[in-house]
């Protein structure tokens, strides 16, 4: 196939020199070749953002520059520079080597004037890990959808703040692929009017981050936010704190260039060393750290200019009103950090009550509270379900309230369907929703939370879900109401309940941001 034939905006298809189907956008910043599958075009490893290189790791991404001929797009793109993943976690995205890591991978089942429903994707790994190279959008373009997933900034790339104008470079970097999208993907097939950006993890808290970031207003029509809410960020006297201890171990200059110039892999061995700091001082309105979490050491940092107030504050206030929201959580979110590393009945009274008190609840009340509400559950159990509250349910619930008045919609789902791994102590863990929501059930990585024989019945279910509310902003269950809290519980029973969390009144007034 000659590329030459392929006008700007257009794609065309044919077969490679190998014999494989291809298929060649043109994009603005020129054109690309991808693979052709069961009907599925595939494009991977598409860059949005010139390679940060230098200084320019730790300032805001520039545009890409433009390209001659045909740029291949079959395999996946360099990953961001991030710290090993800890066993068994380790296997599930290796990271691969190269500048070019501001790039993005994209399924369509049909190139050109489609003008299909778009989700972008932003891959959850608590700020300093992950990639888009674990996820699989095969499905979605199947059943008539644009998917787009991406990479972003980590780390003190990303995230690192000195008080010197800059901040919030990872957001920066979606913000960026979003006007990417907005630019490029009706070459692709999809609607640039019609952007649903979707998250889970620290991916939902930047979907609920972005949603009140000036920058990236108009830039999406919907937002789903799995397992985060917006939650987790630092005021700037935090952020530059951390900055200051970062280049206290680097021992250099307070500048990006001094950073840059120390190199990647001195930067990612001194995050690593303040982490093992501030492990020592746990604080989880700050960095984490308490019993059975990680240090968190990267978050959005509220700057006054790329972020100007809290998102649940703006929320608030009436920004990102007109964006449709579906929000949620697992049942049992904290097993997932807790089960792999160690067992539940490990788990003390003792860290069960600490983490309580770290979590600003009166003791006193929330144990004999939380035992009441979970007779069944021991110490772990009820840790994990604690630190699923804290983390993502109470968030999501306080700001789909904040959402009460928007004239958008807001729905609220909670994943109760639980795994069998580990015995069946994993349960209804984090991120355990993700294989339903891409249908990728098959995946051997993401059986290892699934186990061998996941109910393809219930990824219909969710599945089906995340791609009626990408096309019409509504699901099959009543909008969210703060008087009854309605939620939907996704499990092969689904129903629909009121309040998913019993003891919510206990951490009213307990400051969660």
């Amino acid at each position: 196939m000659a590329a030459t034939s392929v006008l700007p905006g257009l794609a065309a298809a044919g077969c490679g020199v190998d014999g494989q189907a291809e298929s060649i956008v043109t994009t603005r910043s020129g054109r690309v070749r991808g693979s052709v599958s069961a009907g599925v075009h595939v494009f991977q490893g598409v860059p949005y953002a010139a390679p940060p290189q230098g200084a320019d790791r730790y300032l805001p991404p520039r545009p890409v520059q433009a390209w001659t001929g045909v740029r291949d797009a079959l395999t996946l793109g360099p990953t961001p520079p991030q710290p090993p993943t800890p066993a068994p976690l380790d296997f599930f995205a290796p990271p691969i080597p190269g500048a070019d890591y501001l790039n993005l991978n994209i399924w369509t089942p049909d190139p050109g004037s489609a003008r299909l429903p778009v989700l972008v994707w932003i891959h959850g790994g608590g700020f300093d890990t992950g990639s888009n190279g674990l996820y699989d959008g095969a499905a979605f373009a199947r059943d008539g959808v644009v998917l787009v997933a991406i990479n972003y900034r980590l780390g003190a790339e990303g995230f690192l703040f000195l008080d010197d104008g800059v901040a919030n470079v990872g957001l920066l970097d979606q913000i960026s692929a979003l006007e990417w999208v907005r630019d490029n993907i009706a070459a692709f097939g999809g609607d640039p009017g019609n952007v649903t950006v979707f998250g889970q993890s620290s991916g939902a808290i930047a979907v609920g981050t972005l949603l009140t970031m000036p920058r990236a207003d108009g830039l999406f029509r919907r937002a789903i936010m799995e397992s985060g809410a917006g939650n987790l960020c630092y005021s700037a006297d935090t952020a530059r704190e951390l900055g200051q201890r970062l280049v206290a171990k680097l021992g250099v200059a307070p500048t990006r260039a001094a950073v840059a110039a120390a190199g990647v892999e001195r930067v990612l061995a001194a995050q690593t060393a303040v982490m093992s700091d501030l492990a020592r001082q746990p604080d989880p309105q700050r960095w984490g750290g308490e019993p059975g979490a990680r240090v968190n050491m990267w978050r959005a940092t509220l700057d006054g200019a790329t972020l100007p107030a809290k998102p649940i504050d703006a929320v608030t206030a009436g920004v990102g009103a007109d964006v449709d929201v579906l929000i949620g959580h697992n049942a049992e979110e904290g097993r997932l950090s807790l089960v792999p590393f160690r067992s539940l009945d490990s788990v003390s009274e003792e860290e069960l009550t600490t983490a309580m008190r770290l979590y600003r609840l009166p003791v006193d009340q929330a144990l004999p509270a939380y035992r009441a509400a979970y007779p069944h559950a021991d110490p772990g159990a009820l840790l994990a379900i604690l630190q699923s509250d804290w983390f993502y349910t109470i968030p999501g619930l306080r700001l789909a309230d904040a959402r009460a008045t928007a004239p958008a919609a807001t729905y609220m789902y909670e994943f109760t369907w639980r795994s069998p791994q580990f015995d069946g102590q994993l349960g209804s863990c984090h991120f355990l929703e993700v294989p339903f929501v891409f249908d990728q059930l098959a995946d051997r990585r993401m059986q290892w939370v699934t186990g061998p024989n996941p109910p393809q019945q219930l990824a219909d279910l969710v599945h089906g879900v995340w791609i009626q509310f990408a096309t019409t902003g509504r699901v099959n269950w009543p909008r969210y109401e703060p008087t009854r809290r309605t939620t939907m519980r996704l499990d092969l029973d689904p129903a629909v309940v009121d309040d998913p969390c019993p003891i919510r009144s206990l951490w009213d007034g307990v400051d969660l941001y």
